[in-house]
């Protein structure tokens, strides 16, 4: 299988950190791409009309995206029961956690696209707030469920809500989201330490 990624994308990094906790992380290789919300990649195009990453591309040339799908599809691949509940309760929270990280991400990145895409006469520093309030309220809604979230045989939803915090330690350490939020700050001080979240920490190219 190949992936075309980004080391900054938290999206690819979901991805990865599914791919190691299945075991099947060196099954994957690395194609490159210069992922942009403006300027357009041919490569990633090529496999992706929506030119994002995480492209996963399969041995018989499909190709899968976005995170969510792709992730499913280790889990799947690798038989592991615990990524995805098969039914009941436990998989709605899964994927209603899932969800919730996800757009967290998608609020982070947009109020990071407002200062680093946009020219600063078409900036809008409400909108970039706007998105962060987002950011601040999915933080709220984590806090109180921290208690109960899983370290060992994480849902998708451990492990998106994992990506997520650690977007924000990565991009947006002025932000400082431990101080208001110490028991997600101490779920969060035990899974980074996972092998898997440790493998995929970002950094910049």
């Amino acid at each position: 299988m190949q992936l075309l990624y980004a080391p900054t994308s938290p999206f690819v990094r979901k991805v990865m950190a599914c791919a190691h906790l299945c075991g099947i992380a060196d099954r994957i290789t690395f194609l490159d791409s210069a992922a942009h919300p403006i300027r357009r990649d041919a490569r990633i195009a090529a496999h992706n009309p929506l030119a994002k990453v995480p492209t996963l591309i399969l041995p018989d040339g499909q190709s899968l995206y976005d995170s969510r799908v792709i992730c499913e599809y280790i889990a799947d691949l690798a038989r592991n029961e615990h990524l995805f509940p098969a039914a009941g309760p436990q998989r709605w929270r899964a994927l209603t956690q899932q969800a919730l990280g996800d757009g967290l991400l998608d609020a982070a990145l947009l109020a990071r696209y407002e200062t680093t895409a946009r020219p600063p006469a078409s900036q809008w520093p409400d909108w970039r707030a706007a998105q962060l309030v987002k950011v601040s309220a999915t933080l709220d809604e984590i806090e109180p469920q921290a208690a109960s979230l899983a370290v060992q045989g994480p849902t998708i939803g451990e492990v998106t809500l994992g990506c997520a915090l650690g977007y924000l330690d990565f991009r947006f350490p002025e932000l400082d989201w431990r101080a208001g939020h110490p028991r997600a700050a101490r779920w969060f001080a035990t899974f980074s330490q996972l092998p898997a979240m440790q493998a995929t920490i970002p950094h910049d190219a």
